[in-house]
């Protein structure tokens, strides 16, 4: 009985990650199919109506979203957590008072880490910071692909734009933890095993964002997450390295070329451990310098570092790894 237990449970895990994945690389294309199939046949009226009423709330997304409980917490999250597994690692209280950006890193291929630990409660963030509200902010795009965009909001996502960034730290109360992958689609094309490469020294918007709304600005490392999958690297110059370049200028991010443990998109079973560091306090400055921003991207960039090499050697990496900045 209980080797069957074990099966049963290892079915529903495996299952899951996979559900999650087609999700992630396959559901905006199918929602798109779906609703042109539709409108050539005698359904036609139900796109119809809907697209209608998508142009009327299109600005949603960009002012909170709708977030819902229920699916957060589907227990599809738990099993995906399982998998890996997945852990949230908390280092310092966040005061509900305050608003915060959580710079997370690395991307790595699929950001499943970010995903699990931010948009579900899978990994139990409400538990550990009481009264914080986290919010993973994505492509914009994401949210014009009809039917998906719901998807998208009832997890609690965003678009990582500025209206909706001045939303969600301005106009939503205190206690938004709003969560970005800092490096994103150049980072994601960095993503190899055992390699931590973070995209970030030209990176400075986000704290820009912070000292216009007087969020403080928190570090978040995920390490095992370019582990999970390994990508196919082009060589600088190759006919792969410049599609890839392309479609990143076009669409804004990269497509990866990645293969898992088994049935192809199969993520290995390795452990996730997101670390989330201590909150650095940012005035509010509705115009800030360059000298500024310089400064606060400066002391952020010193609290990722400290922060990877303080639970490097507790999650599996070696003394003597480093952390690199690009």
């Amino acid at each position: 009985m209980k080797l069957g237990n074990t099966q049963w449970k290892e079915f529903l895990e495996n299952i899951s990650v996979l559900q999650w994945i087609w999700s992630f690389l396959l559901l905006g294309p199918a929602c798109i199919g779906l609703m042109v199939y539709l409108l050539l046949t005698s359904l036609w009226p139900l796109p119809v109506l809907y697209l209608m009423w998508q142009l009327a709330d299109w600005n949603t997304p960009e002012r909170g979203g709708r977030r819902s409980s229920f699916v957060r917490n589907w227990k599809v999250w738990s099993h995906v957590r399982d998998y890996f597994p997945m852990k949230l690692v908390k280092t310092a209280e966040l005061n509900p008072n305050k608003n915060y950006i959580l710079g997370c890193h690395p991307h790595g291929v699929l950001s499943i880490g970010a995903f699990a630990s931010f948009s579900t409660e899978a990994c139990g963030f409400m538990d550990l910071f009481p009264g914080v509200r986290s919010c993973l902010c994505i492509l914009g795009g994401l949210f014009k692909i009809p039917l998906y965009r719901e998807y998208a909001m009832a997890t609690g996502c965003c678009p990582v734009s500025k209206p909706s960034l001045k939303h969600l730290l301005s106009n939503s109360g205190q206690g938004n933890a709003v969560v970005i992958v800092i490096g994103g689609a150049a980072e994601s094309l960095l993503s190899l095993p055992g390699v931590n490469t973070v995209v970030m020294k030209q990176r400075k918007g986000f704290v820009r964002v912070a000292l216009e709304f007087g969020a403080n600005l928190v570090p978040v490392y995920s390490y095992g997450e370019n582990n999970i999958f390994r990508q196919v690297i082009f060589s600088e110059g190759s006919v792969g390295w410049r599609f890839q370049q392309l479609f990143k200028k076009i669409m804004s991010f990269s497509p990866c070329l990645f293969v898992g443990e088994r049935w192809f998109w199969m993520p290995y079973h390795c452990p996730v451990t997101t670390v989330v560091g201590s909150p650095i306090p940012v005035p509010k400055r509705p115009f800030p310098t360059q000298e500024e921003v310089d400064h606060y991207h400066g002391l952020y960039m010193e609290s990722l570092v400290k922060l990877f090499n303080e639970h490097k050697a507790s999650c599996g990496l070696s003394d003597s790894h480093e952390l690199q900045i690009v």
